[in-house]
């Protein structure tokens, strides 16, 4: 049980704000062996009423400002994730000039949303907004008609919409908190004027709080330097949302696109010159496969089994009696030295009663198939060997996905986004496409003949 040396304690760290020690405390402290329980059972009531509010104890890390001299706080989170409570307590913080988060308080502020109706309806009067957050003696006064709010000290937190961007032009400001960047109607005007406004105090912050979307501003954002980037999925805030929220809807959007940008809080991204479609993807996905008339596992070994290699490429597909192309699994490992690789290509030949395992010998030649035979010599392997580019030889089967003649039997989201950011140059991140490779062959032999389309020579 995790302990407070003394109840008295308690105080003076709820009295300074400096409540981030009071839960470490909380978390690591077991020496004595008390109860926290009496720890806050000896506090006033003036002094409960400050622990409930003390957003330093009770947040999550993700929804505390890092560390270090940012400029720009990204917070990407799922629905529901508690950025709106994170973004308000980050303002009302400033506001109190709390210890920790500012070395003085910051008198005026930028409220900015998709619209004014956001705005006020989420920033400022929602359920985690401004208004709510508050204890009463600190409440700032709501002016609507003038689109602020006011605080007995001064502060002032003024309301503008992405609709508007010339409305930003001309206020100043030491502090401002953006709402969901990712879906405003004028993200780049109104992000640039809310920048050349961001002029008062020594250091000019601002957070900003959105569920990810891949806009060119939000990956110029995380790849800036002086941004810090924080992420929260749905289910870290599961305490907060209506019982059965997360049954309901994962099961239905999990894995997907969509649940692992809104649920997940991912920045999934498309390259434009990309040779495969996300979007068809998610189309022609299916729940399962039909009766398959041939079931191979294609492999795509690594050239090294050493920590930093590429991974070993392990992906299952099937063809119907008609010809349509099915994937079934992607069983892919990395960084795996070759009895651990041949191993799980063989356990998911062997799982799915797979007809052959065909495994690309450009790097290791008949050290391969030396490989897979001496952990199961039974398992037939058809070796192939590509005569050409990697691109060149996905060209046809992206060229099947276009007909719509594959469907994907499930998600698999890393295979997935190695399709969707494959271009001519292959990954924008320098590594080899080798969930990707696996795929090619296994489909170049199920559904293309050796001597047209694809690309690969059948040894």
């Amino acid at each position: 049980m995790i302990e407070l040396p003394k109840a008295r304690a308690v105080t003076p760290a709820i009295a300074t704000g400096s409540a981030r020690r009071l839960r470490t405390a909380f978390r690591n402290s077991s020496a004595e062996g008390r109860d926290p329980a009496a720890a806050i059972a000896a506090l006033s009531e003036a002094e409960l009423a400050r622990f409930a509010a003390d957003w330093d104890f009770w947040a999550r890390d993700d929804q505390l400002p890092p560390e270090g001299d940012w400029l720009t706080w990204l917070m990407l989170g799922g629905r529901g994730a508690g950025k709106t409570r994170a973004g308000a307590e980050w303002v009302r913080a400033l506001v109190e000039g709390r210890p920790g988060w500012t070395e003085r308080p910051c008198g005026r502020i930028a409220l900015v949303g998709e619209t004014m109706a956001d705005v006020r309806e989420v920033m400022v009067e929602g359920p985690s907004g401004l208004l709510a957050i508050a204890p009463a003696a600190t409440r700032p006064r709501f002016q609507p008609s003038r689109r602020r709010l006011e605080w007995d000290n001064g502060a002032v937190a003024l309301m503008f919409s992405s609709e508007d961007p010339e409305s930003l032009r001309g206020p100043q400001f030491d502090a401002a908190w953006a709402d969901e960047l990712g879906k405003w109607r004028h993200q780049e005007e109104s992000f640039d004027m809310l920048q050349f406004g961001l002029r008062l105090g020594s250091l000019p912050r601002q957070v900003i709080t959105t569920t990810p979307r891949a806009t060119p501003l939000v990956r110029k954002l995380v790849a800036m330097e002086r941004t810090a980037v924080t992420r929260a999925a749905t289910r870290a805030n599961l305490a907060h949302l209506a019982p059965g929220f997360l049954e309901r809807v994962v099961g239905r959007y999990a894995g997907t696109r969509l649940g692992r940008q809104e649920l997940d809080g991912e920045l999934i991204e498309d390259r434009a010159d990309a040779l495969f479609s996300r979007a068809a993807i998610e189309a022609l996905r299916v729940g399962g496969a039909p009766p398959l008339a041939r079931i191979v596992v294609a492999v795509d070994p690594p050239a090294s089994g050493r920590r930093g290699a590429d991974s070993c490429g392990i992906v299952a597909c099937g063809v119907t009696a008609g010809g349509a192309g099915y994937v079934l699994a992607d069983a892919s490992v990395s960084e795996a030295r070759p009895d651990r690789w041949a191993a799980a290509a063989i356990g998911l030949y062997r799982a799915l009663s797979a007809d052959a395992l065909v495994a690309e010998v450009n790097q290791g030649g008949d050290m391969v198939a030396s490989v897979i035979g001496n952990v199961d010599p039974d398992v037939p392997v058809t070796p192939v060997r590509a005569t050409r580019g990697k691109y060149l030889r996905a060209e046809p089967v992206a060229a099947l996905y276009a007909q719509g003649r594959v469907r994907h039997a499930g998600r698999f989201a890393a295979l997935e986004d190695e399709m969707a950011d494959f271009g001519p140059d292959g990954l924008s991140n320098g590594r080899s496409p080798d969930r990707l490779d696996a795929l090619v062959w296994a489909l170049t032999v199920l559904m293309l003949r050796t001597g047209s389309g694809p690309r690969v020579r059948v040894l």
